[in-house]
C-alpha cells in the first residue's frame, strides 16, 4: 500500500521522501552475501514463530507465513505505509483535530526526519496495519541487521533468529488477540482527537513541562518531555498506550531470551553485548534520543520484560496469557510497576 499523500494530518509521501533523502546508506555487502542473509533471514520468521508458539502456547492454528526482508529505503515505505493505514483508521480524514493546528506538509518533513534517524537503527518491526491482509506485515531490516550483528560480533544466524523471534512475538500478539488490533487502533484515535489545541495553551504547558522535568529529572519512569506537555485529559490515554506498549514490548523481550540456547545457542553474549549497545554513543545521539523519546522506549523494554517476568516466574505462561482475555485485564501503568497488584486483580 503506497503511502497516503495530503489527506489526513499528516502527508506521508513527504514523510517518506524526506527520510529516504537524509538517511544514511546502510554497510556494503557484496551482492551473493546479501541474496544468502536475505533467503536465510526470510526463513527464520518463520522457524521463529513456531518457537515463539511453542512457548507461549499462543497462535496454533493459525497459518505461518514468512516475514518481508527489506532494505532502509523499504522499511521507510512500509512504516510510512502502516502509519497512513493507521492514522486514517484511528483519525477519519475530514475530522478535526491534529489538522487544524498543523500543515499537513510541514508534519510531513518532520515526520521524515524521525523516520531518517529510525531507519539506520530499527531491527524490525511488526505492522499490525501494514500489508494488503488483515494479518499485517512482518519486516526484517537487512543491513542494520548486518550492521548490528557485525558490530557486536555475534553469530550471523544466532542474532538474525533472535531478532526475528522479537518481531514474531508481536505478530503473534495481534493476529491470536482478536480484539488487540481495534483496540490500540481506537486509543491512538482517542489521542488523536483530543489534541486540537492552541499554539498558545502548548507553549503555556511547554513551560511548565520544562520546569517539572527539572525537577523529576531522576525520575527513571517519566518519559520525558512528550508526556509533561499532555493536559491531564490525554494523559489519561496516553497512560493506557504507554501500559500496552510496555506490556507488548516487555512479552517480545521476555520470549526472545526464553526460548534460550537450545534455540540461539549464544543467546546470553548477545543479550548482555546488545543491552550495552541500546545506549547512546555520544552526546548528538543523547539528543536526539531524548527528543524522539527512544530512551523511554528503552525503559519500557526493560520495564515491561521485568513484569513478564515476574508474572510468568510466579504463576507460568498459561495463566500469564489471561492478560489477552479483554482490555480489561490488560495491566495498567501502574501494575506495570507492580506484577503483583495485577496479580490480586486478576487471582
Amino acid at each position: 500500500m503506497p503511502p497516503v499523500e495530503g489527506q489526513g494530518p499528516i502527508d506521508w509521501g513527504i514523510a517518506a521522501a524526506t527520510a529516504q533523502r537524509f538517511m544514511s546508506a546502510g554497510p556494503v555487502i557484496p551482492k551473493e552475501e546479501a541474496g544468502d542473509a536475505v533467503r536465510r533471514m526470510r526463513e527464520q520468521t518463520v522457524e521463529a514463530e513456531r518457537h515463539v508458539r511453542d512457548l507461549t502456547g499462543l497462535g496454533h492454528g493459525l497459518p505461518v507465513l514468512p516475514g518481508d526482508v527489506v532494505d532502509r529505503a523499504g522499511w521507510v515505505r512500509a512504516a510510512t505505509a502502516g502509519l497512513a493505514a493507521l492514522t486514517d483508521h484511528a483519525l477519519p480524514r475530514n475530522s478535526p483535530g491534529l489538522r487544524g493546528n498543523v500543515l499537513a506538509r510541514t508534519a510531513g518533513v518532520q515526520a521524515g526526519m524521525v523516520l531518517a534517524y529510525l531507519g539506520g537503527r530499527v531491527l524490525g518491526q511488526y505492522d499490525p496495519f501494514g500489508g494488503d491482509g488483515p494479518g499485517g506485515r512482518l519486516l526484517v531490516v537487512a543491513p542494520n541487521v548486518v550492521a548490528t550483528q557485525r558490530a557486536l560480533r555475534v553469530p550471523e544466524d544466532d542474532f538474525a533468529l533472535w531478532v526475528c523471534l522479537h518481531e514474531s512475538t508481536h505478530r503473534l500478539q495481534f493476529t491470536a488477540v482478536p480484539w488487540l488490533r481495534e483496540y490500540f487502533a481506537s486509543q491512538v484515535g482517542e489521542l488523536l482527537s483530543i489534541m486540537d489545541e492552541s499554539t498558545a495553551t502548548v507553549l503555556t504547558r511547554m513551560a511548565e513541562a520544562l520546569k517539572t522535568a527539572r525537577s523529576e529529572k531522576d525520575n527513571k519512569d517519566s518519559v520525558g518531555l512528550l508526556e509533561l506537555l499532555q493536559s491531564p485529559e490525554q494523559r489519561v490515554v496516553l497512560d493506557r498506550l504507554l501500559a500496552l506498549s510496555t506490556l507488548l514490548e516487555g512479552h517480545a523481550e521476555h520470549v526472545m531470551d526464553a526460548v534460550g540456547p537450545a534455540v540461539v545457542p549464544s543467546v546470553g553474549t548477545i543479550r548482555a553485548r546488545f543491552s550495552v549497545r541500546r545506549g547512546p554513543r555520544g552526546n548528538v545521539d543523547r539528543l536526539l534520543r531524548a527528543l524522539l523519546g527512544v530512551d523511554a522506549k528503552v525503559r519500557q523494554y526493560a520495564q515491561g520484560s521485568a513484569f513478564v517476568d515476574h508474572v510468568v516466574g510466579a504463576v507460568g505462561m498459561e495463566r500469564f496469557n489471561t492478560v489477552w482475555t479483554s482490555p480489561e485485564t490488560l495491566p495498567t501503568r501502574a501494575e506495570i510497576g507492580d506484577p503483583a497488584r495485577w496479580l490480586n486483580r486478576n487471582a
